[in-house]
């Protein structure tokens, strides 16, 4: 039987990590077994500069937090597993998730398990097509793209309007091979 304190300490550990699932938006369970150091320290930085907190988990501690958070992973909590969470950008976790799952498809066993996204459990598929998904700066280049559209294409007409004026293509002055009319004396 383990000793009060290493009861004490697994609590607050399963109390410290329920808090960090409720206090995010999203997190993904992967299978890392077969995954090499250098491509382990290549994911966990590329989450780090996205602000994703990614670490192993034990099974049962993350069994005991999910419950207390109110998710239920059911039987996807086994081998080994780490979680990814964020609290912000719903799609970065699982872009940058399924591109590593992609890529150490054919040396690895590394594989996505399951989410969850506002409290609803996910399955590997629509984690994989959230992560297709464009990121939030790409979305809003678009946007902007889009709206800037008709004000470039204004900015354009109005200038080829004003070289044409500029160069006397009006149409209202007289050209120099014009003979100019006299003015009749009656």
């Amino acid at each position: 039987m383990p000793s009060e304190r290493v009861l004490k300490s697994k609590k607050q550990f399963v109390s410290e990590l329920s808090q960090k699932i409720q206090s995010s938006n999203v997190g993904v369970l992967v299978s890392y077994k077969g995954i090499n150091v250098e491509s382990d320290t290549k994911l966990r930085k590329e989450m780090r500069e996205a602000g994703i907190d990614y670490f192993v988990v034990k099974n049962s501690m993350l069994r005991f937090a999910s419950k207390e958070a109110g998710l239920d992973f059911g039987d996807s909590l086994t081998g080994t597993t780490a979680i990814a969470l964020s609290p912000e950008d719903p799609v970065c976790v699982a872009k940058i998730l399924s591109k590593y799952a992609k890529e150490l498809k054919e040396t690895t066993e590394f594989s996505i398990k399951t989410g969850f996204m506002d409290g609803e459990i996910l399955d590997v598929k629509t984690i994989c097509e959230i992560g297709a998904l464009p990121t939030k700066e790409q979305l809003i280049g678009q946007l902007l793209s889009v709206l800037v559209a008709p004000i470039r294409g204004l900015a354009i007409a109005l200038n080829a309007v004003a070289e044409k004026n500029a160069d006397g293509g009006d149409g209202d002055e007289k050209t120099a091979s014009e003979p100019e009319e006299k003015p009749s004396e009656n």
